[in-house]
């Protein structure tokens, strides 16, 4: 196979994995607890470690980080954003913007705590606590920025000139307000307030519109009304263009001090990066220990046999008080388990428990147990759920058949294959063969396999079987309640008349359940019966529409243009309205139309007789009105022409 449509293959085998599993929730709760960009990135390609060493050091990198948090607290990292494009800008000869250095102080006095604090963990001769030796805080650099820029701007006393240029334009500003206020003073009979405003970063005086010529200066702005003229006094005005040139080298004194400051973190660029390297490495084993820590999760053991044991294991996804722990053992002479009992015991949740342990433990994270210990497996294959695909039309049981097969041309001695409800979805009985026959393939693969099933045949296959065991979801008979507790070595049941008793299922219906399952109406052993048949609720009436056949037979009677009598007169009128469910119909008299009930009507002469067919009956019953708007209606859309029918 082409080697990238088999890493192709593999990554898609592995995010099904993990999706079924939960294990991207366990991805995701792990980025929740790291800050670095780099780290979350390395958290989210977490995947199973394939190599013996790697897999050690992982593990003790989280065991470590656990044990650094219980005993020091929470180490000092910072989230490095944005820190190599800042450092990459210093490298290329820009200069670094005030509130970017200031950002970077921050980051390097994050560094400076990181290493005491690392040092102090040396104390417990931790290996991560070595990473300290390579943090430099660059105390120079982090002083120099420090000293020179303040509150995301560069400080006035950052160099002499810069501090003598802002002390002459602060004079320039004063001088020029004082100059400002005099001016309003003598001509305030000329303005429309007392105070000087800015307008457009200049010192202007609101003159009213009439006076424009009293006091000299350009017009700056006005207001909405164009009654008042915001005027820049002459005075004032040469004053402002000294002030421009004061502020104009203040910028070019405060532009060097950042080219200065961006050249010596240009100069310690290495360090910057080889810093923001150590905190990603740090951030990662982090946002393990804290994982661990708030799971109270312990460190996975592993053995080169071919064993997993977990005591005491709790899913992280339930709650702690609900969840009963899972005591579980797979491996030696036993390679296969059988887990059977009633809906809702906990059967799914066991397995899928075992599934997501052996990926965290895999993968270098501690697991929410009082003890695990774990085997390396080259691949963790899952069946579980409905499967049902309506794009690539897989029904339940094609969907399960498919992904089995191809877990099975997956499937070595090292794999871990889990299968929920196996053989279910079809014919109870090919099912079961279908079931027996997968688990036999598993089982001469050698390799380590979980099962759910309810078919009694697979119970016996695995009694039966060398290398396969049986177990049983424990069930309250008394209470119906699962106890959600596994136990091993003994097969379980359904409790399905257990429970159908319980709900109300008459005696006569579960002795004829018992006989269509097990050939004997004997149901001694479910103990005294609560009913003996069932209540007979009347349910609602249907509230029909009523029919007359006398009606229908009138309505087919009369037809448009019969020739009826009417009476008691007698007049002889023509049905232009066949009758309706009521039996009124409506009739044509002279000159009017009226509706009169079919008891009043006596048929005379039938419409076939006087009309020839296909007659247009609106000749007799339309008048030339009603007949000139619908031949036009016919032959062209007429805006606002329209037929009232009486």
């Amino acid at each position: 196979m082409d080697p990238r449509v088999q890493e192709r293959d593999q990554r898609s085998h592995w995010q099904r994995t993990s999706k079924t599993l939960e294990f991207h929730r366990i991805i995701e709760m792990l980025k929740e607890r790291a800050l670095t960009e780099k780290a979350q990135q390395r958290l989210e390609a977490l995947s199973p470690i394939l190599s013996e060493t790697e897999l050690e050091c992982s593990i003790r990198e989280t065991t470590e980080a656990r044990e650094i948090l219980e005993h020091m607290g929470t180490p000092p990292l910072v989230s490095m954003k944005d820190l190599r494009a800042m450092i990459r800008m210093a490298v290329s000869g820009s200069f670094l913007m005030p509130e970017q250095l200031e950002y970077l102080r921050t980051v390097l006095a994050a560094v400076r705590r990181l290493k005491r604090f690392l040092d102090t963990c040396k104390m417990w001769n931790y290996s991560a606590a070595f990473y300290g030796d390579e943090l430099n805080p660059l105390h120079v650099l982090e002083e120099e920025i420090e000293k020179k820029i303040r509150g995301n701007r560069v400080d006035e006393r950052a160099s002499k000139v810069l501090e003598d240029l802002c002390r002459e334009l602060e004079r320039l500003d004063q001088k020029m307000r004082e100059k400002a206020d005099a001016i309003l003073r003598r001509n305030s009979a000329y303005c429309t307030d007392s105070f000087v405003t800015q307008k457009n970063g200049r010192l202007c005086l609101p003159v009213k519109k009439e006076h424009r010529g009293k006091i000299a200066g350009a017009v700056v702005d006005q207001s909405a009304t164009g009654m008042t003229l915001f005027v820049e006094p002459e005075e004032v005005g040469w004053m402002s263009q000294e002030r421009a040139g004061y502020a104009l080298a203040r910028e070019e004194e405060e532009k060097r001090i950042l080219y200065e400051l961006s050249a010596m973190v240009a100069e310690h660029a290495q360090a910057c990066i080889r810093n923001a390297e150590v905190v990603e490495t740090l951030d990662f084993m982090f946002a393990k220990g804290k994982l661990s820590l708030d799971m109270k999760a312990r460190e996975p053991q592993f053995t080169r046999e071919r064993r997993i044991i977990i005591k005491e294991g709790r899913h992280p996804f339930l709650d702690d008080e609900a969840c009963v722990p899972l005591d579980f053992c797979l491996g030696g002479d036993i390679r296969g388990i059988v887990i059977t009992g009633p809906n809702t015991g906990g059967k799914t949740v066991a397995i899928k428990t075992v599934g997501l342990f052996s990926l965290m433990a895999q993968c270098g994270l501690h697991v929410p147990c009082r003890e695990g210990t774990f085997t390396m497996n080259s691949g963790v294959y899952c069946d579980i759920g409905d499967g049902q695909d309506i794009s690539q039309n897989l029904s339940t049981f094609s969907a399960h058949i498919t992904n089995v097969l191809s877990i099975l041309e997956k499937t070595g001695r090292n794999s871990l294959v889990i299968l929920d409800e196996l053989g279910s979805g079809t014919d109870p009985q090919e099912g079961m063969g279908i079931a027996v026959a997968i688990l036999e393939e598993l089982r001469m693969r050698e390799c380590l396999f979980l099962c759910t099933t309810h078919y009694p045949e697979v119970k016996t296959y695995a009694r039966e079987t060398a290398h396969v065991r049986n177990a049983r979801m424990a069930f309250d008979r008394e209470t119906l309640k699962p106890l959600y507790r596994l136990e091993l070595g003994e097969a379980g049941e359904s409790c399905a008349f257990y429970i159908a008793k319980s709900l109300g299922m008459p005696k006569a219906m579960l002795q004829r359940a018992s006989q269509a399952a097990y050939g004997t109406e004997d149901i001694s052993h479910l103990g005294a019966f609560v009913r003996e048949t069932l209540g007979a609720e009347h349910a609602p009436r249907l509230n029909r529409k009523k029919e007359y056949k006398a009606v229908r037979k009138i309505m087919e009677q009369y037809q448009l243009g019969d020739c009826v009598l009417v009476y008691p007169e007698g007049k002889i009128g023509i049905v232009c309205r066949k009758p309706d469910e009521k039996g009124v119909l409506q009739v044509q008299l002279k000159q009017k139309k009226i509706w009169v009930s079919h008891k009043r009507v006596k048929l005379h002469v039938k419409a076939e007789q006087m009309y020839p067919e296909d007659y247009d009956f609106s000749i007799v019953f339309d008048s030339v009105e009603t007949r000139k708007k619908r031949h036009q209606m016919e032959r062209k859309h007429c805006e606002g022409l329209e037929i009232r029918e009486e």
